[in-house]
């Protein structure tokens, strides 16, 4: 059954839920651009990792957690020795940061002759935006990428989170999702796509080498499409408020479209 939304569905951004759609959204992407840029690019699905620290119930921690102490040995109670200088308390048993291993997964245009990253696009996953490890760890890549001759898309389908440093021109940079198309030899420029839960995703376009065509990504029909093919209708529980929960305002209007699917 297609979306009801007539954009970013919000039930898609459920924790738990979201990493299979940013994976499957990945692979849609690739496959959508590979035919309009070769013969002289390839799409590549690349990854970064960093290590981050484990909770002891094996949750992945955004910040650093205190020593989490869980029980004692014997019965509680001082052992006694015979010295009388010589007391021996029995040792609590406590649970220590443990590293956890992050894999992400970006696109990488790159160019079929040299192998060299012309664009690089991203699709922002939660840990890009929370705090924590994962967000600095970000934050310095896209550094690396807008200190460099490499063109950056990052396309932000998130509201949980503060939105990516940027500062909107002459206007009002907040909106519930937003697409950064940041061509390098225009920079500091960069063209920003700012829409709302009750809007279509637009059309983006690729940047390339300068002065060559941009294929445009028709990501709003994309979503959509792998949306219907991957049945996420029967995953998603609609009775239940998304996850971050909508502003006051489009509360009402989602409701009332839901209903019409009933």
């Amino acid at each position: 059954m297609p979306t009801p939304f007539p954009g970013m569905a919000p039930c898609l951004e459920r924790s738990g839920f979201g990493e299979e759609v940013h994976t499957a959204l990945l692979i849609e992407v690739q496959q959508h651009l590979t035919p309009k840029v070769r013969p002289t690019y390839r799409v590549a699905v690349e990854r970064r990792t960093y290590l981050t620290v484990a909770e002891p119930n094996g949750t992945i921690s955004s910040g650093k957690p205190d020593v989490l102490v869980i029980e004692a040995h014997g019965n509680g109670g001082p052992t006694r020795v015979t010295s009388p200088a010589a007391v021996l308390a029995p040792p609590l048993v406590a649970d220590l940061p443990m590293p956890e291993e992050v894999v992400e997964r970006y696109l990488a245009v790159r160019e079929v002759a040299s192998n060299k990253v012309i664009t690089v696009i991203e699709i922002l996953s939660p840990s890009n935006k929370l705090p924590g490890v994962g967000r600095d760890q970000y934050e310095r890549k896209r550094l690396q990428v807008l200190g460099s001759q490499t063109n950056l898309v990052e396309i932000d389908l998130l509201r949980a989170g503060e939105p990516l440093p940027m500062w909107v021109r002459g206007g009002d940079a907040s909106s519930d999702y937003r697409i950064v198309v940041s061509r390098a030899q225009h920079r500091p420029r960069a063209d920003v796509y700012l829409f709302s839960v009750r809007q279509p995703i637009p059309n983006i376009p690729i940047p390339l080498r300068p002065g060559e065509s941009e294929p445009v990504l028709p990501l709003n029909q994309i979503l959509h499409e792998l949306y219907d093919r991957a049945g996420y209708d029967l995953a998603i529980d609609y009775s239940q408020p998304p996850e971050p929960p909508l502003r006051k305002q489009d509360v009402a209007w989602a409701e009332t479209l839901l209903a019409g699917r009933k």
